[in-house]
């Protein structure tokens, strides 16, 4: 697609972090953010699957919730030092960070799209051939809502899943390599699992 002026818009993955990127706290079958550095680890894989989605053309957008900003419970300094990590280790483009809680109303907060919506102005991202991973039903949502094919990371967590549309898969990894084989627009929910 070309925008305004002639020149091409740009294609995205966005990213939730926690459980797609690095690996989700979970207790009680739901789960949490790391607050601390020791407990930031990368999943496996992650960082093969940005440097393949990066060598396709896909710009890398880390879209997520910080809600523990706001509450206290995650100190700034420390996320920053996680984001900058990210940054340094892996092909990320960018990181969008909503710090805000439920109750806030903001828009940025997912499942509201305002974090896609505003990487794609900045980065001249065309959303209708964009993606959206992410293990909560939040992030499925947020990226329908911004008009991305969405895949969802199921880790079978005790809480709301996902409406329809979308692809489920094990892993980053595994929704890269759909996206990368071409079998892109998550419309449909697929009966097999990648």
């Amino acid at each position: 697609m070309v925008a305004g002026g002639g020149f091409p818009l740009q294609k995205a993955v966005f990213l939730d972090r926690d459980g797609v990127i690095n690996r989700s706290l979970v207790r009680g079958g739901k789960p949490f953010a790391p607050v601390r550095l020791e407990e930031f680890e990368i999943l496996p894989g992650v960082p093969e699957a940005l440097l393949r989605l990066r060598a396709a053309g896909f710009l890398n957008v880390v879209v997520t919730n910080q809600p523990d900003i706001s509450t206290g419970k995650q100190r700034p300094e420390i996320l920053a030092q996680m984001h900058s990590r990210l940054m340094a280790e892996l092909a990320i483009d960018a990181i969008r960070v909503c710090p805000h809680v439920e109750t806030d109303n903001c828009a940025c907060r997912k499942p509201s799209p305002g974090m896609l919506l505003d990487a794609a102005r900045d980065f001249r991202i065309d959303l209708g051939s964009s993606y959206m991973v992410g293990d909560r039903w939040r992030d499925v949502a947020a990226g329908q809502k911004a008009g991305c094919g969405c895949y969802f990371v199921d880790y079978g967590y005790a809480e709301r899943r996902p409406e329809q549309p979308y692809i489920p898969v094990k892993s980053l990894v595994g929704a890269g390599d759909l996206i990368l084989a071409g079998r892109a627009q998550a419309t449909t929910n697929s009966q097999g699992r990648s």
